[in-house]
């Protein structure tokens, strides 16, 4: 029998067997079938009940043996739903009197039902800003004392249908809050750009993502909306569904190359389930102006990921028509710090992030490093290599046999 150490993959009494590797593959077949490197990708806002404005953006993207669906609804809190099948001929189906009901459950579905893959939920509840300036022993593990956050299933949003882009395959949520008695948001706005893709590729504003076809970009932009305190920092509740007594992970990954997002060298991930699972990843950077770069860039900080049976979370319907009760995870990012570049600045702040299905994107070292490394590496290995031609010559030149006339 095999001991209990690692497996050892060579010849003996112990390699694995031909079922063993036959069971190995079929058990990642589905996830072999969401690796496709293009999709025919199309962008449909759903007619809404009656002719009314819902704001429900389906986002398809179809490959050779698979299809992504994406969600995407300011109904409620803005939440977007990932649904993976493995044909090409999946569909999304809406009951719109059912949705909009208190009891929305079975409202949304994707058919044929036993061709879902995977699926899971993002749910962008609220908008959180903290006075840096007032650090007190309360809030001592908070970037400042916290003011009321801002709900966003209270916010009001444009119709999405306005902004609607085929060419880019992009649309854009943009709302404020139904209710604002500071006047915060007079001039303001807080906007989620949403951009599918049809192959692989990179945005050319930083933190400039490596996307796949099998991803889904989100931007975050607040604009314009006046700080509650001088140097306010700002951040956002994002509440995910929980594996039963647990919720997901989040993964750090580094790297040398900071090549597509300056002075940073690190690659979060939020990972859900076993393969072929979902995941959504980000950089830990926001930036304070419009053309990111080096000079407005701000450290974004994530909290552990943390049940919420302790307080409400607002309600998602389309969350709700899909899964039915859940229970939920939450986690908060906050942009800056009380020094250096802030929204103060221009009153701006934006953060991207990628969600998707399979294995995440992975970096590799961009021609620039390698070029550097070879550069660096090469030389002094040449210089090496000269030396020792020119000590081989001479030792050969002193040598030699010189006669004597």
């Amino acid at each position: 029998m095999c001991g209990s150490g690692e497996p050892r993959w060579g010849r003996g009494p112990c390699s694995p067997s031909p079922m063993l590797f036959l069971s190995l593959l079929l058990s990642t077949a589905p996830f072999v079938l969401l690796g496709e490197k293009t999709r025919q990708v199309s962008l449909e806002v759903i007619p809404g009940w009656l002719g009314s404005h819902q704001n429900l953006l389906h986002i398809r993207a179809v490959g050779t043996n698979s299809t992504l669906h994406y969600v995407w609804s300011s109904l409620g809190p803005p939440a977007v739903l990932l649904v993976a099948t493995n044909t090409p001929h999946s569909s999304l189906s809406v009951n719109w009197s059912r949705l909009l009901s208190p009891e929305p459950d079975g409202g949304l579905v994707v058919l044929p039902k036993n061709s879902i893959q995977f699926s899971s939920a993002l749910i962008f509840t609220r908008l959180l800003e903290f006075d840096s300036t007032n650090l007190s022993d309360v809030a001592a593990k908070l970037p400042g004392k916290p003011y009321p956050p801002y709900s966003l299933a209270e916010f009001s949003w444009n119709n999405i249908s306005d902004s609607l882009d085929p060419a880019t395959l992009s649309a854009t949520f943009r709302g404020h809050p139904m209710s604002d008695p500071t006047k915060a948001f007079v001039n303001g706005s807080l906007a989620f750009r949403v951009q599918a893709f049809s192959g692989s590729g990179r945005p050319v504003q930083p933190p400039r993502l490596l996307h796949t076809a099998d991803t889904c970009q989100l931007e975050m932009a607040l604009v314009g909306a006046s700080p509650r305190g001088n140097r306010s920092l700002f951040g956002l509740e994002v509440a995910t569904l929980s594996e039963g007594p647990d919720c997901p992970s989040v993964l750090e990954k580094h790297s040398i190359d900071d090549e597509y997002a300056p002075a940073v060298f690190q690659l979060d991930q939020l990972l859900w389930g076993s393969l072929p699972s979902g995941f959504m990843q980000w950089r830990p950077v926001a930036f304070s102006q419009k053309q990111g770069g080096r000079e407005s860039a701000l450290s974004c900080q994530a909290s552990p990921l943390h049940p919420t049976l302790s307080y409400p979370l607002p309600q998602s319907p389309i969350v709700r028509a899909f899964f039915g009760p859940q229970n939920f995870c939450a986690f908060n990012l906050t942009f800056g710090v009380s020094t250096g570049p802030g929204y103060w600045d221009q009153h701006y702040l934006s953060w991207s992030m990628l969600l998707g299905v399979g294995s995440p994107p992975v970096d590799a070292l961009s021609p620039l490093v390698l070029g550097i490394m070879a550069v660096a590496l090469g030389t002094p290995g040449l210089m090496l290599l000269g030396g020792g031609l020119i000590l081989l010559l001479r030792h050969k030149q002193s040598s030699e046999y010189q006669p004597i006339n």
